[in-house]
């Protein structure tokens, strides 16, 4: 089993309960542990299989290597960079399809990780309320690692957690819409292969929001600024 004490402890003591980020903290007491579990980490075998060990470690690995290249730039307003007002995405793709590990000599990108790794192995959409792009629209970072023996648990938390931000999900009975975060949009494919539509498998987690059977979907503004 991959030790995860450092990172936990990371996580617990530069996270707060609303998922923000001191990382002016981090980057001076907490870069380096950083660096060492990463390095830790190395050995690791990229194609561990399916297990819960490997589903939580791949999420714990993710977002420390988000943690990571935030840390190695900040202070940043945002991790999509701007130029004169204009988004500069090269820049902000780059930052996802770059390798940031090498496990056992393989390169790794945080698209490889999600793309390549977590979504074709993992039949389970819930990860995506655990993955973390650093950004406020995305789902906030747990104080604490995931743990194989509890990873059902905590993915179903953050899912709830997600799913009852006003933030990132409300419904108007009036207009009888759906206002959803654009990460049920960006990955609709894997929610629909949980449920027949994206009402369907809000419904599940939201039965309080009893949803008319013609319940309109709209999207809601993501907000890229940094989560700190």
């Amino acid at each position: 089993m991959v030790d995860v004490a450092v990172w936990d402890g990371l996580l617990r003591r530069h996270v707060d309960g609303e998922g923000r980020v001191d990382y002016a903290a981090w980057q001076g007491h907490g870069a380096e542990e950083l660096e060492g579990w990463l390095a830790a980490q190395r050995p690791f075998d990229p194609d561990p299989g399916t297990g819960p060990e490997a589903f939580a470690l791949w999420i714990n690995l993710y977002n420390a290597l988000v943690i990571r290249q935030v840390l190695a730039r900040f202070p940043l307003a945002s991790i999509r960079p701007s130029i004169a007002g204009v988004p500069n995405w090269p820049a902000f793709l780059a930052f996802f399809s770059r390798p940031v590990i090498s496990l056992q000599g393989q390169p790794l990108s945080l698209d490889r990780i999600e793309h390549g790794l977590l979504r074709p192995r993992f039949a389970d959409p819930r990860f995506h309320f655990a993955l973390v792009c650093a950004a406020r629209g995305c789902p906030l970072l747990r104080p604490e690692a995931y743990h194989p023996e509890r990873i059902a648990a905590q993915l179903e938390e953050d899912a709830s957690r997600f799913l009852r931000n006003p933030l990132k999900l409300r419904f108007d009975p009036v207009r009888r819409t759906l206002h959803c975060s654009r990460i049920l949009q960006w990955y609709r494919r894997d929610f629909l292969a949980a449920a027949p539509t994206i009402a369907a498998y809000v419904g599940r987690h939201r039965p309080d929001l009893d949803l008319p059977a013609d319940v309109r979907i709209a999207w809601l503004p993501y907000d890229w600024a940094l989560n700190g």
